[in-house]
């Protein structure tokens, strides 16, 4: 038993989601994902990553999936040359007042609704939905889907993985970053003690955190996609090691390379067709 980590996840559990916003926005407790932290950050990564391709944002078809509720990673890449960006979101409402502050620089791509700022135009677009229920004849395909610390929260990585892979051009590219670390930064590999009705009953953040590991992710994106390039950006044998005699058996795969990994970026190509 560890009351450190408990009593806070206990009590992260049953926070109520407005809170959890309220907390997340103001960067208080909580910490947003790098597109609402430092949006020119989560960029430059996949500028990256392209590059290592020789490939390039412009004029690029782009979704962000999983954008936050604020417009600036759009806008930047707008900024930075793509042709179009989706800001996509099932859950995460719009900063408001956040985003009413990008109005005067961005009136261009954004419009005033009553006491609410939306994307205007083709150039830019929000779609709130269940990704799972968009069939690709009823959205144009992307040549670019990204996403950052997105992956691990969500409750059905199999078939958002598949609705993501229609959704893509068949020249098209995804770039994801994970982070498989317990959000509980404290202690990455904690979560990883508890029996999965144990974790959903009591422990499991409302954001949820699906304790996938890296061997999971790459099964399932290969089940989508005929290229799939799956890099380790960080290990934590130490704090593994550490953990390890706590650990359930199914989330050690015995090679400890792999066990202790905590952050990885896939980048998937060539979907399979269905």
């Amino acid at each position: 038993m560890n009351p450190a980590y408990l009593i806070p996840r206990l009590i992260r559990h049953i926070m109520p989601e407005g809170l959890v916003r309220f907390l997340l926005l103001r960067k208080w407790i909580i910490r947003p994902g790098l597109e609402t932290r430092e949006p020119q950050d989560a960029i430059h990564r996949y500028q990256t990553c392209l590059a290592e391709r020789d490939l390039s944002l412009k004029g690029k078809r782009v979704m962000v999936f999983g954008y936050g509720g604020r417009f600036d990673i759009g806008l930047s890449l707008l900024d930075a040359g793509v042709g179009s960006v989706v800001l996509f979101e099932k859950y995460a409402q719009p900063d408001h007042a956040h985003n009413q502050a990008l109005l005067p620089r961005y009136h261009p791509y954004l419009t005033q609704e009553g006491n609410q700022v939306r994307p205007s135009g083709a150039k830019l677009s929000l779609l709130e939905a269940d990704i799972r229920e968009i069939a690709s004849a009823d959205l144009a395909p992307f040549d670019l889907i990204v996403s950052n610390s997105v992956y691990e929260h969500l409750d059905d990585v199999e078939e958002i993985t598949r609705a993501l892979a229609a959704l893509t051009k068949p020249d098209g590219l995804q770039i994801h970053f994970v982070d498989l670390r317990d959000h509980f930064f404290k202690y990455p590999f904690e979560m990883l003690s508890y029996s999965e009705d144990t974790w959903r009953r009591w422990l499991n953040p409302s954001s949820n955190h699906n304790r996938y590991r890296v061997w999971d992710y790459r099964r399932v994106f290969e089940r989508y996609f005929e290229d799939v390039e799956l890099s380790v950006l960080q290990r934590d044998e130490a704090g593994f090691q550490k953990a390890r005699p706590r650990i359930r058996p199914e989330f050690i795969s015995g090679d400890l390379s792999e066990d202790a990994v905590t952050h990885i970026r896939i980048v998937a190509a060539k979907p399979r067709l269905p």
